[in-house]
């Protein structure tokens, strides 16, 4: 009896610890299971977190690429880094302002094409130049005149003065004129550029028909017709074809330099005199480049303008028959006057000291200037060619 009350009291204990054992196993596993739950959520929450955090860094980095791309294509021009985009202003033009007036109707319309012209001028020929500029319209060009000998004040006399850009500086060429003062960005607001010779007659020529022929035929680099009864002509290419519009080459069948219609290189063609050209606005840009800062009398430049012609030289470069001019040949560059104190005659009380002015022709020198600077230029172009690994000539 003692013995079963002893195994019944032992069971007990066992069933009694066996339920305490899986009580505390269950309420374990409820506590671990939420305890997991708990961080696996926050395993999930930082997991999504980093994965976003990495998308915003890919975007962030897209978006800096992007900008950074974009900001490399701006190409400001050098020096202008530190300022945004908007306030930089790479173009000017030889437009007056006036000092108060904000409202000025006198000022051409910002849609309307204006083409400019260009003379080094000096007061001897002032009746030539003022019938050449009378020809050009101020609502179509603008006028710009490079005075080589000093002189500003009489040209006063002139309804178009007051409208002119003048710059004076003595005794020197339109090409050093035109190096200084028609950088591509001065006048990039100008269709045409005019660079022309004061000694020039205009009786039949009118500039706007001239410019539409002249974008008809869709020259970049052309000249005036020479009227050969009245012009000292020089190149038979410049002489005028009465019976054209416009021709590109010419024919030469005796001598030395024979043209034909085989002919690919100036002067035979694609090639214009330097007295009167007219450049594109593409064209002048390249054009102003090639111009030399030390030789001003731009001698060789002529032969190599058809690589400025912005396509083949044997299309884009002619000379207009239409609209012709006179060339007439006037000396100017080199001659100078210089001033002579006479001495007083004593034995006269009467008289005075007295200043003349005569003239000294230093034309020759001028001439052999302008062979060495031909000389030094052809010498340039073949270094350059010789160096630059990168260009290839097209012709």
């Amino acid at each position: 009896m003692k013995q079963e009350s002893m195994n019944r009291s032992c069971l007990c204990s066992i069933l009694i610890t066996t339920a305490l054992i899986c009580g505390a196993y269950f309420i374990g596993n409820a506590y671990l299971a939420k305890q997991f739950k708990e961080k696996l959520l926050k395993w999930e929450i930082t997991d999504k977190m980093h994965n976003t955090t990495d998308q915003m860094h890919n975007i962030t980095d897209k978006m800096q690429n992007a900008t950074s791309h974009t900001c490399e294509n701006l190409n400001k021009p050098m020096g202008t880094e530190a300022l945004p985009q908007g306030i930089i202003a790479k173009t000017s033009n030889l437009e007056t302002q006036h000092l108060w007036n904000y409202d000025n109707t006198k000022k051409r319309s910002s849609n309307r094409a204006m083409s400019l012209l260009a003379m080094a001028v000096g007061i001897k020929q002032k009746e030539l130049v003022n019938k050449v500029i009378q020809k050009f319209p101020p609502r179509d060009f603008a006028v710009m005149l490079f005075h080589y000998d000093g002189v500003v004040d009489d040209w006063k006399q002139y309804p178009w003065n007051e409208h002119a850009i003048h710059v004076s500086v003595m005794n020197q060429t339109k090409w050093w004129f035109a190096k200084r003062f028609l950088h591509p960005d001065i006048v990039a607001e100008y269709e045409y550029i005019f660079l022309w010779d004061e000694d020039l007659g205009v009786g039949h020529f009118n500039p706007q028909r001239y410019l539409s022929i002249v974008k008809e035929e869709g020259l970049q680099i052309s000249q005036p017709a020479l009227d050969t009864t009245k012009s000292e002509v020089h190149h038979p290419i410049t002489a005028r074809r009465k019976n054209l519009k416009v021709h590109r080459r010419m024919y030469k069948n005796k001598g030395s330099g024979r043209c034909d219609e085989h002919s690919t290189d100036p002067p035979c063609i694609g090639w214009v005199e330097m007295m009167a050209p007219v450049f594109s606005r593409a064209s002048w840009r390249c054009s102003w480049y090639m111009i030399q800062n030390d030789l001003i009398h731009a001698w060789g430049l002529d032969m190599q303008l058809g690589y400025c012609a912005q396509g083949d030289r044997k299309k884009n470069v002619g000379v207009v028959d239409a609209e012709y001019i006179v060339h007439y040949g006037l000396p100017t560059l080199g001659v100078v006057e210089t001033a002579s104190r006479s001495v007083r005659n004593e034995t006269d009380p009467k008289s005075t000291d007295s200043v003349e002015s005569r003239e000294v022709d230093n034309r020759p020198e001028v001439r052999m200037k302008s062979f060495v600077e031909m000389k030094r230029f052809k010498e340039r172009w073949k270094k350059a060619v010789r160096d630059d690994r990168c260009w290839v000539d097209p012709y």
